[in-house]
């Protein structure tokens, strides 16, 4: 995303597919409408989804537009919709469609002056494919927003986000932070996991959201997530 058109915000990614970016993406957004900011979300990419009287519709970005506190239509939210649960290419594919980088910029910087924060999800994993030379990656750097990596903690979500945030910082992206979203509760060792990673990606975690935690608590963390992403972005 341009200087010019760039506000405050963030792109949010994760180390693999159904591991809370869009559950965390709703608390980030819903923290900062409390405090009274425009925030949107958009999901640009999206695969998987149901027809409905109005189109075909993505939970995840649904759930997007309702936590903003922008008011946009979801044709803006999510401009490429893909009605097959697979990977962005393979569902562009099928659907006989191209996923155009450019105009997927173009469309969230005309979205980012109409809010004070603007948070933009990922579909899958940071390398997950758009067609055959881009992915999600490529959209990522070319947006310019730093990028938030939600960590699925699991058996395995070390080596993942280790790769993930070095493949990261070698896209030449800013790197916002991360979240730990514990998505299996037989996880061993949380505390210590948390410890490794803490060194490993060379930085605390914004929020660690575990199995147990109320309501009100999982609010509270990603609140305070939100409020230094916001004073943080540029």
């Amino acid at each position: 995303m341009s200087a010019s058109a760039a506000r405050r915000g963030v792109f949010v990614t994760g180390t693999d597919t159904e591991i809370g970016k869009t559950w965390c993406s709703i608390g980030l957004l819903e923290a900062l409408a409390a405090r009274g900011l425009r925030a949107a979300g958009l999901k640009p990419v999206a695969a998987g989804a149901v027809q409905t009287a109005d189109g075909w519709r993505n939970d995840d970005a649904l759930a997007l537009q309702a936590a903003a506190s922008v008011a946009l239509p979801y044709e803006i939210v999510n401009p490429v919709c893909l009605p097959e649960p697979c990977s962005p290419h393979l569902a562009a594919r099928a659907a006989g469609v191209r996923i155009d980088i450019d105009a997927l910029v173009a469309h969230c910087e005309r979205v980012s002056f109409d809010c004070d924060w603007l948070l933009i999800e990922g579909a899958g994993g940071w390398l997950a494919p758009l067609d055959e030379a881009h992915s999600i990656a490529d959209l990522a750097h070319a947006l310019g927003l730093p990028v938030l990596l939600v960590v699925g903690m699991r058996l395995g979500c070390l080596n993942h986000a280790q790769l993930t945030w070095e493949a990261i910082e070698r896209s030449g992206c800013a790197r916002a932070g991360w979240i730990a979203n514990v998505v299996d509760p037989r996880t061993a060792r949380l505390d210590e996991q948390v410890e490794t990673l803490t060194c490993r990606l060379r930085g605390t975690p914004l929020a660690v959201l575990g199995h147990g935690l109320g309501p009100s608590a999982r609010r509270a963390a990603l609140a305070a997530a939100a409020w230094r992403l916001y004073n943080a972005s540029p």
